[in-house]
């Protein structure tokens, strides 16, 4: 028999089902958000599915489409672009097994996808293996510290996936809230009446650096699924921050940088602190945005000084 769904699994099926069988009914590209609307009025779902979710403001189920909308992208099922969402014709036949079966079939495809991620990352870090027989003889300690890079590389990737795949207005609240939580800009209240579209080319927003406000950091999120960051998109950085007197900025995005934007902002006479995906990831994971601990383990070791004998 098969094993049924967790309560969570059961919505996100249901969800994502629903979503992407009103998307082959539409039978054309249609924009993610307005796509998710109609699903919202058309679907029955208890409190516990339309609950707020305080990290992000999203109801429990509209988080969830969000969330597991990587899985049928990364399984060849769905496509985004600038905010459109296409079915694939793979998509078409996978809607074809029915709610549980597309759910499942969309995880295997977004583990298949996971897995390569892991190797690929695990072959260029120093020290980290891709196959665990590899340090087969290493000390436990060690096999341990290797199983934790792996986790992480795999982590990450997840959740620069999950960041692509919300709006850009979402991406730049995320930033803001990873300052704060970093120890920038004072309480969420204060970020938030500093942070806002100023107009100004190349400034996306401003934070304070500290609680008192006595200098301030200016912002660029660039949410980009491809591409590279190159030389002009700092230029224009590096020129708004000159127009407004500043002094500090953080350029941050989901991509990667040129190393010709790298050696631009290294040779700045402005502080420009460039983070690209891979760091942005990195940092959610270590300042705890974004992830939970499922479980702790601790490493122990024998204490000498409690066998000695007087």
């Amino acid at each position: 028999m098969d094993k049924p769904l967790s309560k969570s699994q059961a919505l996100a099926a249901k969800v994502m089902y629903a979503t992407l069988c009103l998307l082959r009914d539409k039978k054309a590209p249609t924009h993610g958000s307005q796509l998710l609307d109609e699903v919202g009025e058309q679907l029955s779902m208890d409190d516990w599915a339309r609950e707020i979710m305080e990290s992000n403001g999203l109801p429990r189920w509209r988080m969830y489409a969000h969330f597991f909308s990587v899985d049928a992208v990364k399984a060849g099922y769905l496509t985004k672009s600038k905010g459109m969402w296409a079915l694939t014709p793979d998509g078409v036949k996978a809607l074809d097994l029915g709610e549980r079966e597309y759910f499942l079939k969309a995880q295997q495809g977004y583990r298949a996808w996971k897995a390569t991620q892991v190797a690929q990352a695990g072959a260029k870090a120093a020290g980290v293996s891709a196959v665990l027989e590899d340090v087969e003889d290493a000390p436990p300690e060690v096999r341990l510290q290797d199983i934790q890079r792996e986790v992480q590389i795999g982590l990450a990737a997840e959740i620069l996936e999950n960041i692509k795949a919300c709006t850009p207005t979402y991406f730049e609240r995320l930033v803001v809230q990873l300052l704060i939580t970093m120890g920038y800009g004072g309480s969420r209240e204060e970020a938030g009446r500093a942070v806002g579209r100023s107009g100004d080319g190349g400034i996306d927003g401003v934070i304070n650096e500290d609680r008192l406000g006595l200098d301030a950091i200016y912002l660029q999120a660039k949410r980009w699924s491809n591409g590279t960051v190159g030389r002009p998109e700092i230029q224009q950085f590096v020129g708004a921050l000159a127009g407004r007197r500043a002094s500090k900025g953080v350029f941050i995005t989901t991509s990667h940088f040129s190393q010709e934007a790298k050696d631009y902002a290294a040779a700045s006479t402005y502080k420009v602190v460039l983070i690209d995906g891979e760091r942005l990831a990195n940092l959610m994971i270590e300042h705890g945005l974004g992830v939970s601990v499922v479980a702790t383990y601790q490493l122990k070791r024998v204490d000498t000084d409690f066998f000695l004998e007087e």
